[in-house]
């Protein structure tokens, strides 16, 4: 289990240090910004949604590394999928992360790569981090106006 944890670390590391979709794409067809004020990530997503499926997205900000992390890993998650799949997507990850830390994760069906952010589970005050990004997504296909935050 120790080497599939250091794996985990390891992707983590590498999307923190060299996010993925680190941009604004053009167009934009939605947009949302997010902030933690817990910890000060702040970030704004970008879509460009056509025909009900997300052609492109990118997110532009700062973070700390499990918040960075999150975005890079959604945006490659997202990309590509039907606006619904996105937002199942968000549901899925955020069950995977929100339930009891001392009850053992369910890592839930379809989750993919993005099962790698399922050790910040056991640190409640990082799952703020690793879901800002979602929440920013979701907001931004709701076409929510107001800045969120994880508070």
């Amino acid at each position: 289990m120790s080497d599939l944890r250091e794996l985990y670390q390891e992707v983590i590391l590498d999307h923190s240090r060299a996010p993925r979709n680190f941009r604004r794409p053009s167009p934009v067809t939605h947009e949302a910004e997010g902030h933690n004020t817990l910890c000060g990530d702040r970030l704004t997503v970008y879509l460009n949604v056509a025909d009900g499926v997300v052609v492109d997205v990118g997110f532009q900000g700062s973070g700390c590394a499990i918040s960075t992390a999150s975005a890079s890993l959604m945006t490659e998650a997202v990309k590509g999928q039907p606006v619904e799949e996105a937002e199942r997507l968000f549901q899925k990850f955020h069950e995977m992360l929100t339930g009891d830390p001392s009850e053992k994760a369910a890592i839930p069906e379809g989750i993919g790569k993005l099962e790698v952010m399922s050790g910040v589970r056991e640190y409640p005050v990082r799952v703020k981090c690793a879901t800002l990004a979602w929440h920013t997504l979701h907001a931004a296909v709701e076409g929510s106006e107001e800045p969120i935050t994880t508070e």
